[in-house]
Formats: structure tokens, C-alpha cells, sequence
């Protein structure tokens, strides 16, 4: 049951969205509106809690990166995952499965049909009886092509004045977006000139949420997911969602508002779900998004990947250490969701007050010798940066400039991954990474679209009959990373809020400290980075610990003796 205090709160968010721009009047009617769904809902679904534990843990896929021909691919990968997946994943991440027009999804044409090769609602509801599932609400944008854009055109419902237009008037200097082409898109509609938005490409268009219909359509978009089984939103995009003449258009207030009243919904309905805002920002700006614990319940640890790789790269954890040791502790309802490779690249504005301007260039050339393409965005309309690295976490690791053959690719890369399964939060997994996936060269000769280089998408019978053969590369990658979340799933030091601390042996390792809520277990999390035997001083409380993941440590003379790029979990039981 709603109370006056709940009533109140999504006023208030509704007050500090739009108080300047509507009526008292239509504020008053957008207010019931929310406050009928909710109620609508709750009439039609009891009560349902899912907690989050060591045991969360996220696979990030498309709908068909396991396929077979003629067969719906949901389908596909639910039997694949049942077969091979099961016992290290319960979170499925599914990227975007509705009917979409380009950007592998992200252009969507209606948020409520799945693409029909993929499958239909049922699939989704079937998977999220035995998984959690987790769905891209495509926030910021439309496809030009779907029934909203045509329904705009036509001053037609739903879609009559959803998307945003601005007049020759409108400052957009100092625009920051991800992107480098033309932001703007002259058109004569309604009998007058405008400018359609277009902040990640000409086939998507901005949606206007100074217009609160937009808004209560993505409120019946949530609850239309839910009651196909979704319980974790991904906001794609979310940070460009309100646009004012002359600002970054980037984080505004209202922004943050928005998310603060979704937040103030799913905290009212029966089915109780999570969002995490996909924000890939410098630090700083990724962490606002917490907001005081009101905000996204989860947040893209956008920082961690770039900073990773960059000290498996370069042997010297001196970056990684100082961000570690500073980066805050989540609390009881927020969490970080840690990764290495998602369907996009790596992503280089995160590294931003982090890297100085060297290291950075260093790096980024070091990834282009690895077979990196680069994405850019455009800056105060004539400046480009590099804005992602476009490379798969086999290529971006296989080779550094200690390391010029190769030798310990496969040392860099499963350390890379303890540390990212091990470290505070939840832990999410690109499926291509399970494998040691190339990059597809094949897919980006025929489309030149940087992206594809990290998309592939497995044969089932092909993937299936590599993960059957012990000697192949797929199998034994697959059994390495398997092996690491299988532990990590049996440990409540690795519960998502378990206190991490950050431990300096110096910058040829890395490691920190996880200690469970109960104070129970205790895990020391110690990496070498270097491609040398390292030793380094180990406290005799630590003595006699148990490797959680190899064979027992060796010490001599009370130290600790680390192969090259090797990783221990030293637990006290």
C-alpha cells in the first residue's frame, strides 16, 4: 500500500523534474498516473524479493551469440547455458533483444516486441525461472525507423512530441557526447525548420523528457518488462538524457531526478529490481550516479578495465594501486558491477584524472600494436579524442613490450580475471571472454564498424565441439575462468559489500584485502604483474593459509614467492 510519504516523494521528484516548464495541474495528473500503475501492478503481483550474495554473478551476451540456423536463438542459448553456464553464472545479461534498425540493437523500434529471431516474451519469462535476467532499457534514443519517429511525424500518439527538436537558437557549443559526427539534423516539419538531436548516430534520435509522456512511457516500459521475468534495468546511455541551450548537456540535474523517481518506483512495487546506469565516465561523474544511496542500485565500474589492463601491459600497478586505495566502499543497497570486455570497447574517458597524458599515449599505443581500432568523440565541435578502444581482452592482453612473443598470455589473462571476479562487487563476464575470443577481423572487413571486432557470435554445434576438445584454446579458457567463479561463488568474503582493503607490496603486484559482512572469512587477494619470480614480505598471520585457487603457497625465509603473473586467494578457512 502507497502511504502519503510515498505520494510525497514522487511529487517531489516530479516538482524538481518540471516545476518550471508545466502546470501545477499537469504535474497533478502525471502524479496519479505513476501512483495508478503502481498500484495496477501491485493488485497483480505479490510480493517477490531477490537478494544479491557471492553467488551473483553476470553473463553478458546477445540474444543470439549462440546460435543455429533456423532455430530461435533464445532457445539456443538457454540449452547451451543450462549445458555449460549454469554452475558459474545466475544473472544473464541479454543486450538488447527488441526489433531494432542498427547499432547491434541499440537503435530500438519498439521496446515492447522481441526481434523475431531471436524468439518471444515467453523465451525471456522461461530463462528468468531459473536466472535472473537483465535487460537494456534504451533510455536516450529511438530508432528513425520505429513506430514512435513515424508516429511523430505524424503528430500521432504514441510518439507526438517525443522526440527533441531545437530551433538555430540553441547554443551546443559545449555539447559533450561520445561521438563524432554531425549532432544535429536540419528538418522542415510542422510547417517551421528544426533540428532533430542526434547524439550516438543519424538512425537515433534524442527522446525528449521535457515532455513527461516520454517519462511515464518508459515507467509502463519497466513493469511491462518485469512481468516478462526482467529484474535488473540497464539505463543505456543515461547520463545525456536532459539537454539545456548552452551546457554540457551531459549530467544535468534533472538527469539525476529522473532516475531518483524510477528509483522511488521499483522501491514501491511488489517485484523488487535493480538499475544500473550505464554512465562511461570519469570517475568522479560515474560515482554521482549513486546519488546518497537513491540513485542507481548499481554502477558500471567503468575505471577498473582500462586501469587492469593498462598494469598487466606495462608490469607496474602504481595506477591501479593509487585508484584502488582511493576508490569508496559501496554500502548496503549500491554495489559496483566490475568487468573487463563488455559488447563495446574499452572504454578511455574513464581513464581521465587517472592517467596522465603520457602513460596514456603510451598505452593506447601499446594497444594499437596489439590490433586495437580506436573510436572518437568530437569536442567543442572540432576537437577528437579517443573515446574507446575497440579490441578484445585476448588481443588486448596477448603481447606487451616485456613480453614481445607472447610467452605468458594466458598467466595475464586469468590473473586479469581473478582480480576482477575477486575484487569488490559483481562480477560480469562478456561471453566472447569464457573462450579467449580474437578479434573478429572477418566481421570488421565486411561491416568497418569498429565494434564488431568484439561482437562474435559462436556456432552452437561449433562452440560445443570446442569445449569437448581438452586441447583447444576455447576449452581451455573456458575451464580456467569456470574454475575461478566456482570458487568465488562458495565465498562469503566475496559477497558484493564485503569490506575490500586495499594492501601495497609494492608496483609489481596487486592486492587487497576482503573481509565478509559477518567478519567471518577473511581472503588475500595478491597478484604478480611481472613476467620475473617475485618475492615480497608476508605477514605470519597469513601463514598456513589455504590458496583458494592453486596449490599451497610457497614461502622461504617468510616470503612469499609469486610466479610469473600468478594469483593467490589466501583464505583463513
Amino acid at each position: 500500500m502507497l502511504t502519503q510519504k510515498d505520494q510525497k516523494a514522487i511529487r517531489s521528484k516530479l516538482d524538481n523534474i518540471y516545476k518550471i516548464s508545466i502546470s501545477k495541474k499537469d504535474i497533478d495528473y502525471f502524479e496519479n498516473e505513476i501512483i495508478q500503475l503502481i498500484k495496477y501492478f501491485n493488485k497483480k503481483n505479490p510480493k517477490k524479493k531477490k537478494i544479491i550474495s557471492e553467488k551473483t554473478t553476470l553473463v553478458i551476451c546477445y540474444g543470439d551469440s549462440v546460435y543455429l540456423e533456423k532455430k530461435k536463438s533464445l532457445k539456443v542459448f538457454q540449452n547451451f547455458f543450462q549445458k555449460k553456464l549454469k554452475n558459474c553464472f545466475n544473472t544473464i545479461h541479454f543486450l538488447p533483444f527488441y526489433p531494432s534498425s542498427s547499432d547491434s540493437g541499440f537503435a530500438v523500434k519498439d521496446h515492447y516486441k522481441v526481434e523475431n529471431k531471436l524468439g518471444n516474451w515467453s523465451d525471456i519469462k522461461n530463462i528468468s525461472k531459473s536466472n535472473s535476467v537483465m535487460a537494456d532499457i534504451v533510455i536516450n534514443h529511438s530508432s528513425a525507423r520505429g513506430l514512435w519517429f513515424k508516429n511523430f511525424l505524424k503528430k500521432k500518439e504514441p510518439g507526438k512530441d517525443y522526440f527533441l527538436t531545437v530551433d538555430s537558437k540553441f547554443n551546443t557549443s559545449n555539447v559533450v557526447r561520445p561521438r563524432d559526427h554531425k549532432l544535429l539534423k536540419k528538418i522542415k516539419i510542422f510547417k517551421k525548420s528544426d533540428y532533430l538531436w542526434r547524439t550516438f548516430s543519424p538512425d537515433q534520435i534524442d527522446l525528449n523528457f521535457k515532455n513527461p509522456s516520454v517519462l511515464i512511457q518508459f515507467i509502463k516500459i519497466m513493469l511491462h518488462l518485469i512481468n516478462n521475468g526482467v529484474t535488473i534495468f540497464r539505463l543505456d546511455a543515461i547520463a545525456y538524457l536532459w539537454k539545456e541551450n548552452g551546457t554540457k548537456c551531459i549530467n544535468l540535474k534533472q538527469t539525476h531526478e529522473i532516475i531518483k523517481l524510477l528509483r522511488n518506483v521499483i522501491n514501491l512495487i511488489n517485484i523488487k529490481t535493480k538499475i544500473i546506469t550505464e554512465t562511461n565516465l570519469p570517475e568522479k561523474e560515474n560515482l554521482s550516479y549513486l546519488g546518497k544511496n537513491d540513485e542507481a542500485n548499481w554502477i558500471y565500474n567503468f575505471s577498473l578495465p582500462p586501469l587492469l589492463i593498462h598494469a598487466f601491459l606495462f608490469e607496474n600497478s602504481s595506477y591501479l594501486n593509487k585508484w584502488s586505495k582511493n576508490l569508496p566502499n559501496t554500502k548496503n543497497g549500491n554495489c559496483y558491477l566490475n568487468f573487463i570486455a563488455s559488447h563495446d570497447g574499452i572504454g578511455i574517458r574513464p581513464t581521465e584524472g587517472l592517467l596522465n597524458k603520457k602513460t596514456l599515449n603510451d598505452f593506447l599505443k601499446r594497444l594499437r600494436k596489439n590490433g586495437s581500432k580506436f573510436s572518437y568523440r568530437k569536442i567543442h565541435n572540432k576537437i577528437k579524442k579517443i573515446y574507446e578502444a575497440n579490441i578484445t581482452v585476448f588481443d588486448a592482453l596477448k603481447k606487451s613490450d616485456y613480453d614481445q612473443k607472447g610467452v605468458f598470455y594466458l598467466e595475464r589473462y586469468v590473473s586479469a580475471h581473478a582480480i576482477m571476479i575477486s575484487f569488490e562487487g559483481i562480477p560480469a563476464i562478456y561471453l566472447n571472454s569464457m573462450f579467449g575470443t580474437s578479434n573478429d577481423e572477418a566481421k570488421y572487413i565486411i561491416t568497418g564498424n569498429n565494434r564488431d571486432l568484439n561482437r562474435y557470435k559462436w556456432n552452437y554445434k561449433n562452440i560445443s565441439k570446442k569445449l569437448d576438445n581438452k586441447n583447444s584454446k576455447q576449452s581451455l579458457f573456458y575451464k580456467k575462468i569456470s574454475n575461478l567463479l566456482k570458487v568465488r561463488r562458495k565465498q562469503k568474503a566475496f559477497h558484493p559489500n564485503a569490506s575490500r582493503h586495499n594492501i601495497n607490496f609494492g608496483s609489481n603486484f596487486f592486492s587487497f584485502k576482503r573481509v565478509s559482512i559477518d567478519k567471518d572469512q577473511t581472503i588475500i587477494c595478491i597478484t604478480n604483474l611481472s613476467s620475473k619470480i617475485q618475492k615480497t614480505q608476508l605477514k605470519k598471520i597469513y601463514h598456513g593459509w589455504n590458496n583458494l585457487i592453486g596449490p599451497k603457497i610457497e614461502t622461504k625465509n617468510k616470503l612469499l614467492i609469486l610466479k610469473p603473473f600468478e594469483t593467490i586467494w589466501l583464505s583463513n578457512r
